[in-house]
């Protein structure tokens, strides 16, 4: 399992040309699950996301949680994270995990996740063509795998 962060000054998700999810100081999350990810993954990435020190403290060190500064977590799923371009040009994306597979974990990840946070966790909707819009604060961006703990 695979997530890049972004910090967010904010963002949005629309489908279909209509907002469905919108935050505004926080985390936008893009995860991606293979096939051999397990619901111990998806803990390890939660507890990583819920511990993130990437806010800035009065000092202008990146000392704070999400948490600790009230912010607000966007997470939409992205097959495409695990993307295999080694051979071609034109990528594989046979290490993601198919939605009978994939649904279940990534509804974990947001149950799980969100009972680490002071504020509801806002989502995509999996499978869906969407449109994700967002000013990236910093910018900053942390790319975590769950394969390569250490």
């Amino acid at each position: 399992m695979k997530i890049v962060t972004q910090r967010v000054a904010c963002a949005d998700v629309k489908i279909e040309n209509k907002l469905h999810s919108q935050i505004s100081n926080g985390l936008l999350i893009l995860i991606g699950i293979e096939e051999t990810d397990e619901k111990s993954d998806a803990d390890y990435l939660i507890q990583k996301t819920a511990g993130l020190r990437i806010f800035n403290d009065q000092h202008s060190k990146m000392n704070l949680t999400v948490n600790d500064i009230n912010g607000e977590i966007l997470v939409v799923s992205q097959f495409t994270l695990h993307a295999n371009t080694k051979k071609g040009n034109r990528p594989s994306f046979i290490k993601a995990a198919k939605p009978e597979r994939a649904i279940p974990l990534y509804n974990y990840f947001l149950a799980q996740l969100n009972g680490q946070l002071q504020t509801e966790v806002k989502s995509g909707v999996f499978g869906a063509d969407m449109k994700v819009s967002l000013i990236n604060d910093g910018p900053v961006t942390i790319i975590i795998d769950s394969k390569n703990k250490e």
